[in-house]
């Protein structure tokens, strides 16, 4: 495999697992086990927030932004990791964990194989 065709690979792996990421605190907080108080949108936000920031970044392609979402994502990794732990979230937590390790894995990829790419063009 070309190094284009890796990172192609890999952004589709990125674009994928973050729409997926998305999609499921979305669900999670407003509709499967929302917070038990009057403004469950306000976690919700507090979830969603933070990665709506990096949606231009991760729709336009640019590797450094990608290598800063990894770093974004190694806290939402820990607070997965906890959910996991927890019997009332332990299935939630684990497709969580599942969706950021490949997001993880697909973002700091892409960020290494399109910075070649775009060395070897300049």
């Amino acid at each position: 495999m070309t190094l284009n065709s890796k990172a192609r690979a890999s952004r589709w792996l990125t674009l994928a697992s973050y729409t997926g990421l998305l999609i499921l605190f979305t669900l999670w907080y407003l509709l499967i086990a929302p917070a038990k108080s009057e403004h469950p949108w306000v976690i919700w936000l507090i979830h969603i927030v933070p990665l709506l920031a990096f949606l231009p970044v991760v729709w336009r392609g640019y590797p450094r932004g990608h290598a800063w979402l990894c770093f974004v994502l190694l806290l939402y990794f820990m607070e997965a990791v906890l959910a996991a732990f927890n019997p009332m979230t332990r299935w939630l937590g684990l497709v969580e964990s599942a969706l950021l390790v490949i997001l993880f894995t697909g973002a700091m990829m892409f960020a290494r194989w399109q910075s070649k790419v775009n060395r070897g063009l300049a």
